[in-house]
């Protein structure tokens, strides 16, 4: 094990410190083993007395319920309550055997009231309250959830059909546990699996009888906007298991108490908690199987597409989560600190089930004796953890913009002079790669990169040529429209509305960051933090944040269709398909992005 004054130096804040005061630290130890599933802090408990550095293995850092950071060797916790004397606003749980250095609370000050212990500090309490608000709005309330998102098609059949085959049709392998009968009287009738099993048991049916002799009415219904827990009580007070959902005056559906009983479990918190907790790679997969269900039943329930994308974003850093920390239990803790980047839709909180990966690692530089085994330790890590988001379904970039390619794979060193390159070497391949590159956001890992590379976005603006070839990239990517405004296809009749629609949107809405100094990545974000700051008139970055929602909207409305028709997601929309009013609305976001387009100094 690397010995400890070495291991401090290399993390912030000891590595901002006099080395006299690091190797005091070092020399008369306190370090605390911590079994797997141990908790050290815990929510609105007991003040920390101390501040613990993470020696060797991982630790979760836990709020009202959900993880919402991994810390890795080199972070540090118990600090803000230390200082502030109130409860831990986190509980902290190590997600493996670990081991960790404690600081008694003299010595934490100490090392805290040191100009690098105060900008420590500042930034980790930054960091974790930004986390905090990001899972929140990823995470939908199970307790606010319609019937709608989870109720599944009504079948009817024929009152006059005999039970016989009424038991055939709730027997098939796609069928259903309930039918529903229209008696001729206009009430509404249901049998289910189980009465069919239970009239068999006591002799009491007659198969060749029809099947509304033995059905129950009335029945009772449930709401289409009525929550999903509401309905849970409705249906334990009818003393059933099948309710009919009803949308003015017709059925629209069924839930059932499976459906219910099985709502956390295939809810975001639940389908979150399940790829985290996912002993090996075949769960994962099984568990990653479900964000298409997932997706569907949150479209239908009217969760806006710019908190779906923020559910879909939440479950891939799961993923990207949970299969880094099997790469680590097969080849042992990183030779370094380092950090897992997300770039690109997954950056900025705007993945779909239509992306690509887009993503990239970052690691401390090493000895120079260290640096080929170092960099094969995390080529191993960025394959491993490709290849797995391969296996669940998220396919890998055509243009190779992954953690295990070399060129996205580099010391934290080299992720800085690449930044600056982009913008003191203007040229097609500088831009390609910041057109990437530049929405970037730290998935998992402990290394503190993002600082830097924000200060070089930031500094964009000042570096003329860079900026004219972002607006000249920005104003002549092709929007989806003809010469005459209207929707361009393909030969297939076909638009892709993320080449025609999202992409020209994104590159215009980064160009304005670029040249405002805004270094948030939500493109939604972007436009209002640009339109705060005059760099766009208010109504043009609300006609722009307006635009993005639109086509947002006919792409994930695209997305569900595909999925309850069982097909493959993808971006080909046929304009023709859609209604009147969802196809002039995407004409009139295209023309608002076109009339941006021609407005960039170019």
């Amino acid at each position: 094990m690397e010995h400890l004054d070495t291991f401090l130096r290399r993390h912030p804040p000891f590595s901002g410190l006099d080395p006299d005061l690091v190797i005091e630290l070092a020399a008369n130890p306190v370090i605390r083993p911590v079994p797997a599933g141990e908790i050290v802090l815990v929510e609105d408990g007991l003040p920390a007395d101390g501040m613990w550095v993470l020696y060797e293995g991982s630790m979760e850092l836990v709020h009202q319920g959900q993880v919402v950071s991994v810390l890795e060797p080199g972070q540090s916790f118990g600090h803000p309550s230390l200082l502030t004397g109130m409860a831990p606003t986190f509980t902290v749980r190590a997600r493996d055997a670990s081991r960790c250095l404690w600081l008694d609370a003299a010595t934490a000050r100490r090392v805290l009231g040191t100009e690098a212990g105060a900008a420590f500090v500042a930034a980790t309490m930054r960091e974790r309250l930004t986390q905090v608000g990001h899972t929140a709005h990823g995470l939908q309330d199970v307790g606010t959830t319609p019937v709608s998102a989870i109720m599944r098609p009504a079948v009817f059949g024929d009152p006059e059909e005999s039970v016989r085959t009424a038991i055939t049709r709730l027997g098939e392998p796609q069928g259903t546990a309930a039918l529903l009968l229209r008696l001729p009287a206009g009430e509404l009738a249901m049998v289910t699996d189980a009465d069919v099993r239970a009239r068999l048991a006591a002799g009491t049916i007659a198969l060749d009888a029809p099947v509304r002799e033995i059905a129950r009415s009335p029945v009772a219904t449930v709401p289409i906007g009525q929550l999903a827990v509401e309905a849970t009580v409705d249906m334990l007070a009818a003393g059933v298991e099948h309710l009919p959902v009803v949308e003015n005056g017709q059925v629209c559906g069924l839930i059932s108490a499976a459906d219910l009983l099985g709502l956390d479990a295939q809810s975001p918190i639940g389908l979150r908690h399940t790829i985290l907790g996912a002993p090996d790679a075949e769960v994962l997969e099984r568990a990653t199987a479900h964000l298409p269900a997932l997706f569907l039943a949150l479209a239908r329930a009217g969760v806006p597409s710019r908190d779906l994308g923020r559910v879909l974003s939440l479950q891939h850093d799961a993923v990207v989560t949970r299969l880094i920390d099997f790469s680590l239990w097969r080849h042992g803790p990183a030779p370094e600190l380092w950090a897992f980047l997300d770039l690109g839709s997954a950056a900025r909180r705007e993945f779909t089930l239509a992306s690509d990966q887009d993503n990239g690692l970052a690691y401390a530089q090493p000895a120079a004796e260290a640096e080929a085994e170092t960099d094969t330790y995390f080529a191993r890590l960025g394959q491993e953890v490709n290849a797995g988001l391969t296996r669940c379904g998220i396919a890998t970039d055509n243009n190779g913009v992954l953690a295990g390619d070399r060129r996205w794979r580099m010391s934290a060193p080299r992720w800085l002079t690449t930044f600056d390159e982009c913008l003191t070497v203007p040229d097609e391949s500088h831009l390609i790669r910041a057109t990437v590159a530049f929405d970037f956001r730290t998935a998992a890992g402990g290394l503190e990169l993002a600082p830097q590379l924000t200060a070089r976005i930031r500094a964009a603006r000042e570096h003329g040529p860079f900026m004219r070839l972002m607006a000249r990239a920005a104003a002549g990517f092709p929007v989806a429209l003809g010469f005459r405004g209207q929707l361009s296809t393909g030969a297939d009749g076909r638009l892709d509305i993320k080449r025609g629609g999202v992409i020209p949107l994104v590159n215009l809405v980064r160009y304005h960051a670029l040249a405002n100094g805004v270094s948030i990545s939500s493109t939604q974000d972007r436009i209002e933090a640009v339109t705060e700051a005059g760099g766009l008139p208010r109504a043009d970055g609300d006609a722009l944040a307006e635009a993005f929602a639109a086509i947002t909207a006919v792409r994930f409305d695209h997305h569900a269709a595909r999925i309850a028709a069982g097909e493959p997601v993808d971006n080909m929309i046929d304009p023709a398909a859609l209604a009147p009013l969802a196809r002039g609305e995407l004409r009139e976001a295209l023309a608002i992005v076109r009339r941006a387009q021609k407005r960039l100094p170019v």
